[in-house]
């Protein structure tokens, strides 16, 4: 039983520091990258008008940098529940935010230290989907024109559920899921996948206890898009795509 309680507690103790290291590396980095803005006058650092232009600013800068790669990239406006898809600073697809989860770090933390994480675009290293990125169809060739019939297969992913989660080169985590959960098959679904993203998440936790090292923490956006919406934004970005996100 005392074996068990100091477990527990290492364990507790272990998980509750790993936001916190977290944002002690986005002090950090902060830091370095902004001397001169630690420089200017506190009364305009704490100012409420004064960090949504920041915000603006970031999320400008980031759509910027991503519109020079002359590449698709997506853009999140949690401010006013949009999702866009954009192709050198052009919305070609435009998608409504239903419902909305966000780790509390983006709203409770420092604003500097969350500008500082959204700055620059977050670029996909990893996902997981329930659906293909590129469906591949097999056709038998004809023999000759006479015997070429027109057929077109169809895409099962319009009967799939559509749920997908990117993993960011910084940690970050952006679920996406469609907003039509109505049979069994969809809602159990989405919950396939989240089960074993979090089954992941605390094998990779186990194995940083067990060695005696902080657990990585993991911020998230969760999203609620309808499916056809939803469909499109997987289908659209690159593998290793870029995201930017405004607050």
């Amino acid at each position: 039983m005392i074996l068990f309680s100091v477990i527990i507690i290492y364990n507790s103790i272990m998980f509750i520091l790993s936001p916190i290291e977290r944002l002690k590396k986005e002090d950090e980095e902060f830091r370095v990258r902004n001397e001169e803005l630690l420089k200017a006058d506190e009364k305009i650092l704490f100012d409420s008008a004064y960090i949504t232009l920041l915000e603006e600013k970031s999320f400008l800068q980031s759509k910027i940098m991503m519109a020079e790669n002359d590449s698709i990239y997506l853009t999140i406006n949690l401010n006013d529940s949009t999702a866009d898809i954009e192709i050198s600073g052009v919305v070609v697809h435009r998608a409504k935010i239903n419902r909305k989860r966000v780790s509390k770090i983006f709203y409770s933390g420092d604003d500097y230290l969350i500008l500082s994480m959204l700055s620059s675009p977050l670029t996909i290293n990893k996902n997981f989907s329930t659906i293909e990125k590129e469906p591949v169809s097999f056709k038998m060739a004809p023999k000759d024109t006479s015997e070429y019939k027109p057929d077109i297969l169809p895409d099962t992913s319009d009967i799939e559920p559509v749920n997908y989660i990117f993993e960011m080169e910084n940690g970050v985590k952006i679920h996406l899921y469609q907003s039509e959960n109505i049979t069994f098959a969809e809602k159990n679904s989405r919950f396939c996948l989240d089960l074993n993203d979090r089954l992941r998440h605390a094998w990779n936790s186990f194995k940083s206890l067990a060695m005696f090292r902080i657990p990585e923490y993991h911020p998230h956006i969760k999203l609620r898009l309808n499916k056809a919406d939803a469909k499109i934004i997987y289908r659209a970005l690159p593998r290793n795509g870029q995201v930017a996100v405004h607050r």
